[in-house]
């Protein structure tokens, strides 16, 4: 009887904790959007900034040039006229009202620029919080889900099998909202600013600024490239294809290598005993505990130094 009231407390948890997940989860998409649409307004806000400035910029100009030209006008009684001097005047003061329109436009786009900046940060602590949310649900219900007689064979257990089972569950969720995060963050944006880039183009396009055309695609083709080299990492922090082509060792050398120029922490590999091909999943094991090894060390030991060194024995 003890059994089946475990059990049934169980299930209408699971039962409440999934409801409640998918409603986070529908708050989270609905931040995502919203986040989204934040930085597609951003981006046209900072082109329009960027043009009203540059009209700002010619204005002042211009109505520097009319001032000095009324100044002139104004002197000259000889070589010009009453009507030449009301034509200045009339120029210089629609000049400077021109001048006052786009100043003030200017400042008003700057504040909505610095507004949007906030709410998309805003709107991204929402989603992080979200998203922890679910993966700390996610965590718990596949916990809870698994066969009764199991859970009640692990509380039978020692309290370090638990902490065990429950961690690796636990950083399988963390490295699911990592690669989430990491492809929304660096791909998705990506192909998100192609696109914007891309509907530029084709306005240009429309009005025959060729010229114009040519540096959007040359952009273009520097980001799809920037993206595809996004793409080429994730798919190698996820599984090294050298790791499976070449083995541990000269998959070693080159994430040492890679570490070393991206950190500037300088590092020495070494290699004792002979060399070897293992299991499979012992390479993918090791080469795992290295990694976190090293970004431990990149985050927490503020080191100037690392060395690695493998020993094969018998």
């Amino acid at each position: 009887m003890k059994v089946d009231a475990i059990d049934r407390v169980i299930k209408d948890a699971i039962h409440v904790m999934e409801s409640s997940k998918y409603k986070i989860y529908e708050i989270s998409e609905s931040a995502r959007n919203e986040l989204d649409a934040l930085n597609r307004e951003l981006q046209q806000v900072i082109e329009e900034t960027t043009l009203t400035i540059q009209q700002v910029d010619k204005l002042e100009l211009d109505y520097r040039r009319s001032r000095i030209r009324l100044t002139e006008v104004s002197r000259d009684f000889h070589r010009f006229t009453e009507e030449d001097i009301r034509i200045a005047y009339e120029a210089a003061t629609q000049l400077q009202l021109q001048l006052t329109i786009y100043r003030e436009k200017e400042h008003h786009l700057k504040m909505r620029r610095d507004d949007l900046q906030k709410r998309i940060r805003s709107v991204e602590r929402q989603v992080e919080r979200a998203e922890t949310l679910v993966s700390q649900m996610n965590v718990v219900l596949e916990y809870l889900s698994g066969d009764l007689n199991q859970v009640t064979r692990m509380l039978e257990s020692a309290k370090n099998r638990q902490m065990l089972g429950l961690k690796i569950i636990m950083a399988q969720e963390e490295e699911r909202k990592r690669i989430a995060r990491e492809i929304h963050d660096g791909l998705a944006q990506t192909m998100a600013h192609v696109v914007l880039r891309t509907e530029i183009a084709e306005r240009m396009l429309s009005q025959e600024n060729l010229d114009s055309v040519k540096e959007e695609l040359s952009d273009l083709k520097g980001q799809v490239r920037d993206g595809l080299e996004e793409v080429r990492k994730m798919i190698f922090n996820l599984r090294p294809m050298a790791l499976d082509d070449l083995g541990l060792i000269p998959t070693l050398h080159k994430f040492v290598q890679d570490f070393e120029e991206k950190s500037k922490i300088r590092t020495r590999f070494e290699l004792a005993g002979r060399e070897k091909r293992l299991p499979s999943e012992m390479e993918v094991a090791v080469y795992r505990l290295i990694q976190e090894a090293f970004s431990n060390v990149l985050k927490h030991a503020k080191a100037t130094y690392i060395s690695l060194t493998i020993t094969f024995q018998k």
